[in-house]
């Protein structure tokens, strides 16, 4: 078998991987990959081949890596003003039980309240809901 098709039928199960885990990741070194198979096309040594499938794969890891934490991903669904609009918003509280959860009347239901930071000692009034997960509303004080 040829240098090149082991190069590409390393991508090509590269890329099933990462199809099946959906990890980026693994994209990424399918790039890499690829260009070990571009450099045995051209016919450079199995040690080039090597070097240019670690420098493109590792290099596109790297840069992926640090794209990712400059450019932080939006909040998840729970926590995101754009999916769920009851972030933001305010509910009166009367009355803390002693767990620290409180019941609420909101949109015309009862809903579960519990403080975003625990250490904060449960007073009665506004708070602000900063997650919804399930029925339980995460709010900080307003």
């Amino acid at each position: 078998m040829d240098d090149t098709t082991l190069w590409w039928i390393l991508t090509g199960s590269a890329v099933a991987a990462e199809l099946v885990s959906g990890t980026f990741f693994l994209l990424m070194l399918a790039v890499g990959f690829a260009a070990g198979a571009v450099a045995a096309h051209t016919g450079l040594d199995l040690t080039w081949q090597l070097v240019a499938a670690a420098a493109v794969g590792g290099g596109a890891v790297v840069i992926w890596q640090r794209w990712r934490k400059r450019y932080r991903s939006a909040p998840r669904a729970h926590e995101n003003r754009d999916v769920n609009l009851d972030i933001g918003e305010l509910v009166q509280v009367t009355h803390w039980a002693a767990d620290g959860t409180a019941r609420v009347r909101y949109r015309g239901a009862d809903w579960s309240v519990v403080l975003q930071e625990p250490l904060i000692a449960p007073a009665a009034g506004s708070y602000r809901i900063v997650s919804v997960q399930g029925n339980r509303l995460i709010v900080r004080p307003a």
